[in-house]
């Protein structure tokens, strides 16, 4: 299912870009995914259509701030000074490398808490546990994707970056 994930996610950068559920998945269909795949991605991005309404880009976020018509708090709120708690399930399904993972990103000012909670919310969504980093890279990607949100360069790069293939001391 990773596969046919980043191949929405290179195919249909923009969340404006992300074509209908059908329309998807012939295209999916057509690029060679296996009908079982296809199907598992389709739903896992139906949840995550799902988890994201309400969620905007960095952009428009401070363009409504400015806005006096938008008066909606976010999806998620949280204060920047919370701590978030992790249940033994989301522990024992995320591992600890991927709760390090996320842990970087919000302190890199990459992942604000609504869109943590989403990455999380997809993460748990995935049957295979503990979930491998580099498959939670592909969700964070996906989320970014689905909000309309750009990376920073340095993030986009540690997200993308193929770590089994650095030159070990």
């Amino acid at each position: 299912m990773y596969e046919v994930l980043a191949f929405v996610y290179e195919n249909c950068w923009g969340g404006d870009a992300y074509p209908g559920r059908e329309q998807l998945g012939r295209k999916l269909s057509t690029a060679g995914f296996e009908r079982e795949d296809i199907l598992q991605a389709l739903a896992w991005l139906d949840g995550l259509h799902v988890a994201t309404l309400g969620i905007l880009a960095p952009a428009d976020r401070a363009r409504d701030a400015a806005s006096a018509e938008n008066d909606q708090p976010p999806a998620w709120p949280a204060s920047p000074d919370s701590l978030r708690i992790y249940t033994a399930h989301e522990m024992a399904h995320l591992g600890s490398e991927c709760i390090a993972c996320i842990r970087f990103l919000e302190d890199a000012g990459a992942l604000p808490p609504e869109l943590r909670e989403v990455v999380i919310d997809r993460a748990l969504a995935i049957p295979d546990s503990p979930l491998d980093p580099d498959d939670l890279k592909i969700i964070v990607l996906m989320v970014y994707w689905r909000v309309g949100a750009e990376p920073d360069v340095l993030i986009l790069d540690e997200l993308c970056d193929d770590a089994a293939g650095r030159l070990k001391n």
